[in-house]
């Protein structure tokens, strides 16, 4: 859990964007345009979008139809009604004839607790809005009388948790300050209760308050102030509680969770940068042994620390905390918390942060130090770039350094750690040998898969033919390549991508692993004219129920309606090594929900 690749799955989405390229079209001139975030889209008239009418007319009639099917035939398994709801909840739109509540509620009290916990995260991640919904979903978290009628009974623990999840991906989507609140409030209660002792309860109401997504800035409303302070405050409150080992892998959440609310112009950020930056040194007020808590600590101070850029400390008072950090990547005693420090001092960044990680990368061990200095490097090098927009110079001291690491390198986890940095520097030069290593290293699936996703983040538009005719082809068996290769073609523009992924579905024997990666590529690629081939998936009955359901799963990511997967809210920035059993198990959790 140490390497770079984990803390790259957790946080690469909002770098890779996949649907702002490929919902405008692709590029379409071979410039590099779509990396520069939502207000610079294609002109491309080609999108593959699918319509309100595919959406009305198809995808949820479908979806809803095969959950009335399952309900009629008396099925067992969860798979394909957890599918479908969970998929019409991605197009968050009540169709002329139902309602999404009401498709989701009656399976509240379903004997599957799988079912039960996807209609509590479905009535979240539709994010709708409604008085139903929200009434719903603080009865479940909380669980009062509103909660105890539509589940049946009493409320248990997962479904709680699933219901503190939803609520703050509901508030997330609502600009209704009053909304926002009621949610806070069942949080709130939720995490002061010192009775709840289940782990998952209290993880699920600070994640549920990490994103509300409460407006933070000159503009901001007096209302929205008010509830800030309060979730900051009550974070806070929970944070310094004197809790014994078990605890603390609770309490490590909300580092982040204050961190991602106020960002790094807050009156209060100060504050807390300097309460996270004595823990991290065991400084604080509250002695703790947990190993997870200076690790969160790190991440946060990343997250509100501004750059590096003078190093006069009295013209740059925040210099305190990139030193800090710098201290902690080279003498503390836990490796993670090492590495979330050398990422933190990319997401800081400023021109001395560059000077300190580029001495780090050249001296670093190639096995552990040198793949994290250089996914730092390239962060840095990404936000840089993004600020500056169209007229940003590329970083060329980083991407030559970077290159020229790349052709002396074999270690496979260095070989990706510098795939993806090239690719967030747009080191084009290195494209070749990039592209040579991926059709050399097949085989090693994870190599030549990170080589494919660097190759198109720096719209590599050469590699298509290599990607198309000779990595997928190849890739039929090797389901992490398959996916990354997916994923690579459709930034970089192809059209025909999701048409062979969904007749890889349907091609050989099923497997979970195969058909996850297929779903979960064609859903991010979102191209309508899989609608009527995964509807026939669907409806198959001569296929397996698992293959049918990754279908439903396909069909919702098609017509999400978010640009980048619903569970990045929370995944992105989280400290995934204080993880419970409703964050991920690598199969239930909500990270592990496409």
């Amino acid at each position: 859990l140490t390497r770079w690749d984990f803390w790259w799955e957790f946080n690469k989405d909002p770098f890779i964007r996949l649907r702002d390229a490929v919902l405008a079209g692709g590029p379409t001139t071979g410039g590099d345009d779509f990396y520069l975030g939502n207000s610079r889209r294609s002109d491309s008239k080609d999108s593959m979008r699918p319509t309100d009418q595919d959406i009305m007319g198809e995808i949820l009639p479908a979806l809803r139809k095969g959950l009335q099917d399952w309900e009629r035939a008396g099925g067992s398994q969860p798979d394909i009604p957890s599918s479908c709801m969970v998929a019409m909840a991605k197009i968050g739109k009540d169709h002329t004839d139902f309602k999404l509540v009401d498709v989701f509620k009656p399976q509240l009290k379903a004997g599957n607790q799988e079912l039960r916990e996807s209609a509590a995260l479905s009535l979240g991640i539709a994010a709708l809005a409604g008085e139903e919904e929200v009434k719903l979903l603080v009865g479940l978290a909380t669980e009062d009388e509103t909660g105890k009628l539509v589940s049946g009974g009493n409320v248990n623990p997962r479904t709680r948790t699933f219901s503190a999840y939803g609520l703050g991906l509901l508030a997330y989507r609502t600009e209704n300050v009053e909304i926002k609140q009621k949610a806070f409030d069942a949080l709130k209660v939720m995490l002061a209760d010192d009775k709840i002792t289940d782990r998952n309860i209290k993880v699920g109401a600070i994640q549920g308050i990490s994103i509300l997504n409460i407006p933070n800035g000159p503009s901001a409303k007096e209302a929205e102030k008010k509830l800030l302070a309060e979730a900051i405050a009550a974070l806070e409150s929970y944070y310094v509680k004197n809790l014994g080992p078990g605890d603390q892998l609770i309490q490590a959440h909300c580092p982040p969770a204050i961190a991602k609310l106020i960002g790094r112009d807050h009156e209060k950020s100060e504050y807390y940068k300097d309460m996270f930056a004595a823990d991290l040194q065991e400084k604080g007020k509250v002695k703790r042994s947990n190993i997870t808590i200076p690790a969160s600590c790190v991440i946060a101070i990343g997250l509100m620390a501004k750059p590096y850029e003078d190093k006069d400390d009295k013209k740059n008072p925040d210099n305190k905390y990139s030193k800090l950090l710098l201290d902690t990547w080279k003498e503390h005693k836990d490796l993670q918390t090492k590495n979330f420090s050398m990422m933190a001092l990319g997401f800081i960044g400023g021109a001395l942060n560059k000077d300190v990680i580029l001495k780090e990368f050249d001296k670093g061990t190639r096995n552990q130090q040198k793949p994290w200095c250089a996914l730092a490097l390239g962060v840095y090098s990404h936000f840089k770039y993004e600020a500056q927009q169209q007229n940003g110079e590329l970083e060329s001291f980083i991407g030559e350094t970077l290159a020229n690491e790349l052709k002396g390198a074999k270690d496979p986890s260095l070989v990706g750690a510098l795939a993806i940095s090239l690719g967030l520097v747009k080191w084009t030069d290195a494209a070749d040998d990039m592209r040579k290593r991926m059709i050399d290293n097949i085989p090693n699936e994870q190599m030549a898969g990170y080589l494919a996703i660097g190759l198109a983040l720096m719209n590599d538009r050469n590699s298509i033919e290599d990607l198309n005719n000779t990595v997928l082809p190849q890739s039929t068996r090797r389901f992490e390549l398959l996916q990354q290769a997916a994923i690579a073609l459709g930034k970089l523009g192809d059209k025909q991508v999701a048409d062979r992924l969904q007749k890889l579905m349907t091609d050989g024997e099923p497997n979970l692993a195969k058909l996850s990666a297929i779903a979960s590529a064609i859903g991010f690629i979102g191209d309508k004219r899989t609608i009527q081939p995964l509807k026939r998936m669907l409806f198959d009955d001569k296929l397996t129920e698992i293959s049918r359901a990754f279908a439903a799963v396909a069909l919702g990511g098609v017509a999400d309606k978010e640009m980048l997967p619903w569970n990045a809210k929370i995944g992105v920035n989280i400290n995934y090594r204080a993880s419970v059993e409703t964050l991920t198990n690598k199969q239930s959790g909500i990270l592990d929900i496409l």
